[in-house]
Formats: C-alpha cells, structure tokens, sequence
C-alpha cells in the first residue's frame, strides 16, 4: 500500500530543507513550532525514513532526505500547474466580459468574433456597448468595460491606446445619381448635391469634417443611425461618404457605393484599455481574440492627387 502524504507535509518538508531551522520554517508555513514538528515527524513515520538529522544548533537533511526533496519539489510544481489550469479554465468558464465598441463595428464585425467566442466559452457572461467613440473611452476610464474600439487614440496617464485597424471612405448614393457615372469622383462634384451627414458626434463626421476642411458641404440633413442615413439616400434625397466598415448598412438595391482615394480621408481605429491594469482571464482571451481578428477591410484604389 502505498503512503499517504499531504501536500502540506511536502511543504513543511521543503521549508524545512531550505532553511535549516524549526523556527525558521514553522514561521514561514504560518505554523506553531509544535505543530510543524508534529507534520515532519508524521511525513517520517509515514515514509520510514529519517529525513533530518537533528541537535540542538543545527537540522541538515540526511541522504535520503536530500534525495526526497528532488520529488518533492517536483511533486508540488506539477500540484501548483494543476491548480493553476483549473483555476484558469474556471475563470473562462464562470467569467464577465464588457466591450465598448462603434455601432459599425458591433453590427458588423463583433458578430463573428463573439460566436467562436462562445462556442469556447459558453459560461462567460458578455457586455456589449455599442456607443459611440467619446462614450467608449469613458466606459473604460470608469471601468464599465474592460477595452473598447473607438476613433479616438486615448492615450493618457491613465489608457493605452492600441493601433487596431482603419478603413477609406466610400460615396453612397442611387444607382442612378449623376455621380455614379463620373470617371472619377472630386470632393467638388460631391460638394454641389445635397448631402446626409452624420451627427457632428460620430467619428464619421468628425473624420470628414478635417479631410475637407475647409469645403462645405450641402447639409440636406443630420442623422444619428446609419440605417436613418441608408433610408434617406436610397430615397434619392441626397448623397453621403461613409467608411468601409459601415457599408454593410447600404448594401441596399438601387444604392451604389464607391471606394474614394482622396488624400487625407482615411479613419483610424484604435484598442482602448486601462494602464497598470490586468484583464480578467475571460476578457484577456477575447481581447487577444479581437486583436488577432481585425474587420478585412477592402482595399481603396492607390490614393493619387485630387483637385477639389
């Protein structure tokens, strides 16, 4: 049969090895002298070996003792990397996620990512704000999400922006619009029609507004929801330029939509998170899973230069 040992007589045996004294190691295991001696002399009887030899100035390990602390130590290593995976797999199963990202990029992209997400990890409870660039970065500052995707590089004393991905602006706009026909399209062509904008708080504007300056456009209107700006140009009411990662919104018969190369009109995504902060172990795996899967954003033609 063979002997039953704890792990906590293993642990006593080591602090005993490494420091030479009684008192020493009954301190460092959190133990009464009495009771550490107690332990020792119970992991001898059991194993029926002598592992210190004892006086009163000096404990040294004998020669089966020395040859025992190789396994034991071992035998705790792996003891410590079991409770470590189990520890980590609980996490990831029973754990909380919250992510603040665009209303595009929740729509259109975290879709995907979240599915492979939860096939492997069922348990975990999952926060999404789909909110705009501003209100994205302030649910991290406040720790109502663990990271965000937002149009803003946030990099402050207390967040750390990340370079994630970036996409060009298309035009939108009827599949019989004047527009669509021109060989190449100039901000000025689009300038003399009537155009939908974005609220003047969404990082499409925001992005038009500096890669135009100082041309104005033809405000028909200003709308919050993309689908608000989808429905109104597919009723011919005016045009719009959206980025990429939006134009699964205007994927709509009777609408077209075109890559523009001009200088300048690019947008910019970026991973928001808190510095001297570690993620959960269920918001780390889907962080590295997001970041390891971008959006596929389709290439623009080469940007050249466009008169105005």
């Amino acid at each position: 049969m063979k002997p039953n040992i704890s792990t906590r007589q293993l642990q006593a045996f080591v602090a005993l090895a490494e420091q030479r004294s009684f008192t020493r190691a009954a301190a460092l295991c959190h133990l009464s002298q009495p009771a550490f001696s107690a332990l020792i002399g119970q992991l001898e009887a059991t194993l029926g070996l002598r592992l210190f030899d004892r006086s009163t100035r000096h404990v040294e390990p004998t020669a089966e003792g020395i040859e025992f602390e190789v396994s034991a130590r071992r035998v705790l290593a792996e003891f410590d990397a079991a409770l470590s995976g189990v520890s980590d797999q609980l996490a990831r199963r029973r754990g909380r996620v919250s992510i603040a990202l665009l209303p595009s990029l929740a729509a259109g992209w975290l879709p995907g990512i979240l599915r492979g997400y939860k096939e492997q990890h069922p348990g975990v409870e999952i926060e999404v704000a789909d909110v705009l660039s501003e209100p994205c970065v302030e649910r991290v500052r406040s720790g109502q999400a663990d990271f965000a995707l937002a149009a803003i590089r946030a990099d402050t004393q207390e967040l750390r922006a990340e370079p994630f991905c970036s996409d060009d602006f298309h035009l939108v706009c009827p599949a019989g619009h004047p527009l669509a026909a021109l060989p190449e399209v100039r901000p000025r062509d689009v300038a003399a029609y009537p155009f939908v904008h974005m609220a003047r708080s969404s990082s499409v504007r925001q992005y038009l507004d500096a890669a135009l300056h100082p041309l104005q456009m033809q405000t028909l209107m200003e709308v919050d929801q993309l689908a608000t700006a989808m429905g109104m140009v597919r009723a011919g009411l005016g045009v719009s330029l959206m980025p990429a990662l939006t134009l699964f919104h205007f994927a709509q018969p009777g609408l077209v939509t075109r890559p523009l190369p001009w200088p300048g009109l690019k947008r910019s995504i970026y991973l928001i998170r808190r510095r001297e902060r570690s993620l959960s172990l269920a918001a780390q795996t889907l962080y590295e899973q997001v970041m390891a899967q971008p959006p596929q954003v389709p290439s623009a033609p080469k940007k050249r230069r466009i008169t105005v």
